[in-house]
């Protein structure tokens, strides 16, 4: 779905729909149901709030994502 350019990285640390796609919300909400679970628990286990973490993987996301994929920095979608 990333290469095909229906869902990107965003800054908070969550996938975003970018073209919506048969099946694609809903793939996206798992995901970042997952992501947001996992968040919670590095915040318990570092003690930082679940928004630092966010801000954190938001960075690091981002920062894998590969080049031609899209990302949302907070400003809209652009090709990484």
């Amino acid at each position: 779905a990333k290469d095909k350019g229906w869902v990107g990285e965003r800054y908070t640390g969550y996938l975003g729909v970018v073209q919506p796609q048969a099946g694609v919300k809903a793939l996206v909400d798992e995901i970042n149901q997952k992501r947001g679970q996992r968040y919670k628990e590095l915040a318990a286990k570092n003690g930082i709030t679940v928004q630092e973490v966010e801000k954190i993987a938001g960075k690091k996301v981002i920062e894998k994502t590969k080049p031609g994929n899209l990302v949302d920095l907070g400003n809209g979608w652009l090709k990484k």
